[in-house]
């Protein structure tokens, strides 16, 4: 009995470091090329696999995809958590999601460009399968979730709440655009001072509304 656990726990690490691989791989193949220009064949060739391998770990290209941006944003949840573990005020709760949020994409341009894979080719936006796109969403909601429970600390109702997360993420996402394009600079500003200056008008308009 001991034996066969240990055979099946080796060859579970082994598909694991397999998954792994591929997930490297394909990582590189989708920031170079985006989900329209990747290939399976180019994720197994940089992976060192041959396509047909594949197929025994992902049933597609967009399943790939779907895994690599699911930890993507487990890494931007992580980061959220983090910055406001030690918030005690709801004030600081907000604000320290909010800038969580805008810092990751900020210093990880790559994940935002993957996160942003519905408007790949243009604003004709392409999804991954309903299912997947669902899943992706919620992943991303969660990760945005501190926001809305801080405006709830802050008298917003939970409708309210939920419109300001949308709106800072909104705000953030065309910050970042403008960063990672440069075209910040024609207006000689800065994209973090000015998301700073947005969460604390937020954060100003909820206590004044109280």
């Amino acid at each position: 009995m001991a034996m066969a656990e240990g055979k099946t726990g080796r060859v579970r690490a082994v598909k694991d470091l397999k998954r792994g691989l591929i997930l490297d791989a394909a990582r590189k193949i989708f920031e170079a090329e985006g989900l329209d220009g990747a290939s399976l064949r180019a994720i197994a060739a940089e992976a060192g696999y041959t396509p047909a391998a594949l197929y025994f770990h992902f049933e597609s290209k967009e399943a790939i995809y779907a895994e690599v941006l699911q930890d993507s944003l487990a890494r931007l949840k992580d980061n959220v958590l983090r910055a406001t573990s030690r918030a005690r005020r709801p004030e600081d709760l907000f604000r320290g999601a909010a800038m969580a949020f805008f810092d990751f994409y900020a210093k990880n341009p790559r994940d935002l460009d993957l996160g942003f894979y519905l408007f790949r080719g243009g604003m004709k936006p392409k999804g991954l399968g309903s299912a997947r796109d669902r899943l992706l969403n919620a992943g991303l909601a969660d990760a945005l979730q501190p926001m809305a429970e801080a405006a709830e600390k802050l008298g917003a109702s939970k409708e309210e709440a939920r419109l300001m997360m949308v709106d800072a993420f909104a705000h953030a996402a065309g910050l970042l655009l403008l960063a990672h394009t440069g075209r910040i600079r024609m207006f000689g500003a800065s994209a973090p001072q000015l998301m700073a200056r947005y969460v604390d008008e937020r954060i100003a308009l909820l206590k004044k509304a109280r």
